[in-house]
């Protein structure tokens, strides 16, 4: 039996109408605009299910650009996000589409950086302000974004691993979770790894210094305001 929080009960602090279409899709954003890093000149929202059908009325949009500009759910700039990203320069388009058997309430980012290169984040907002990122560049991946979490792309080799949970070892971080997925042996392999407490930027310093890292990422969880 699932344990509930009071998080799950009352929902989440926020602007809307919805924690599913404001919340948890500021949040989606919030999380892609983390992992695509740099300085964000256009994105495209491809929205399905749900989202595609009540983005406007449920002000989704708004979240979802509001994420990208990095506001929380519960900013009350919220509701001018749209204008706030015209005004930094920041192109937005919203693609109603069908990503196919995925969550209703999906959206597939693509995000574009001033130095041109562009990254693909998938999500859904799964209720009660939720959220679950499954795809980064076409990589299955799995997290939250509830706890700080470590992203790698790394090449699939013996001792990569063991160097990244030796360093956090060092720095006393414990590791709650981890997900390693590779689309084959030692080609390049993608990393979510969950841990109880902030990443320090030491341990990203030597994480990043690692000789197999290609890239290497951290997302800090959304913590709760007060309105």
């Amino acid at each position: 039996m699932r344990n509930y929080s009071v998080f799950d009960i009352i929902g989440p602090i926020m602007i809307g109408p919805s924690s599913s279409h404001t919340a948890g899709a500021a949040r989606l954003a919030k999380v892609a605009a983390a992992i695509s890093g740099g300085k964000i000149v256009r994105v495209e929202f491809h929205l399905h299910g749900s989202f595609a059908e009540t983005y406007r009325g449920h002000g989704t949009d708004k979240a979802l650009v509001a994420g990208i500009l990095n506001m929380d759910p519960w900013d009350e700039n919220l509701k001018n996000s749209i204008k706030i990203a015209n005004e930094r320069g920041i192109g937005v388009t919203f693609i109603p589409t069908d990503l196919g058997e995925v969550h209703p309430n999906t959206v597939k980012f693509i995000i574009t950086k001033d130095d041109g290169n562009a990254t693909q984040v998938s999500g859904s907002s799964i209720g009660g302000g939720n959220i679950f990122i499954f795809d980064i560049d076409g990589q299955e991946v799995e997290f939250t974004g509830e706890r700080p979490t470590i992203l790698t792309k790394h090449q699939d080799l013996p001792g990569v691993i063991s160097k990244i949970s030796s360093i956090l070892y060092q720095e006393n971080i414990n590791i709650a979770n981890m997900r390693v997925y590779r689309k084959g042996k030692g080609k390049m392999a993608t990393m979510a790894l969950e841990t109880d407490t902030q990443v320090t930027e030491e341990a990203m310093g030597k994480i990043k210094n690692i000789k197999e890292i290609e890239n290497v990422k951290f997302i800090n969880p959304i913590v709760e305001g007060v309105i």
